[in-house]
């Protein structure tokens, strides 16, 4: 019997970063130098948003902006969904595609160690890529599997940044404003 991949195994380490003040043109360059499809926009160490072709498409060329003029944190895809290392590629697809994205930033011990994309999953084992394609095929999102999860971004609260913020009455919240409300 073969034991599960989990995803540090097959994560990519080699992550593509830009800030938040990056212009869009300059996000695109990177992508293309590096020949992939997003970047993770980083503040303070700590992941904040992810910036992919397809909100670039939208957001910029769509609505006529030059990419010159327009920052990647007014275009960025934000809060993003994060997960951890120790996970099997099956939970990281089942993550993905009940919560209707394609990629997953690894986060350990509070840092960005790697990413895991729905295409690394399907180069390592096409029965998963015909789960994550079952998924897909259900467009709605699985808002009970969605406010479980684990974001990066801003608390809600007091604007800490923090790779582990949870959904706590439709706000996503820091471990302190968490503990806060429990004094109330």
């Amino acid at each position: 019997m073969s034991r599960e991949i989990i995803v540090k195994e097959a994560m990519k380490t080699n992550l593509a970063i830009v800030e938040p003040d990056t212009t869009v043109l300059e996000a695109a360059k990177l992508m293309k130098k590096r020949k992939i499809g997003n970047v993770i926009v980083v503040e303070k160490k700590q992941p904040v948003g992810i910036l992919t072709e397809s909100d670039i498409l939208k957001k910029v060329v769509a609505e006529g902006k030059n990419a010159k003029d327009v920052t990647v944190k007014t275009v960025m895809s934000t809060p993003i969904i994060v997960t951890e290392p120790y996970i099997t590629l099956e939970e990281a697809i089942n993550t993905m595609g009940k919560c209707s994205i394609r990629r997953l930033p690894v986060i350990e011990d509070g840092k960005l160690i790697g990413i895991i994309t729905q295409k690394d999953i399907s180069l390592i084992s096409p029965i998963l890529h015909e789960i994550s394609r079952e998924w897909y095929d259900i467009t709605v999102r699985d808002e009970t599997h969605y406010k479980k999860q684990i974001f990066s971004g801003k608390c809600e609260d007091c604007g800490t940044l923090s790779a582990n913020l949870k959904n706590v009455d439709g706000r996503l919240l820091c471990d302190d404003c968490i503990d806060a409300l429990k004094y109330e």
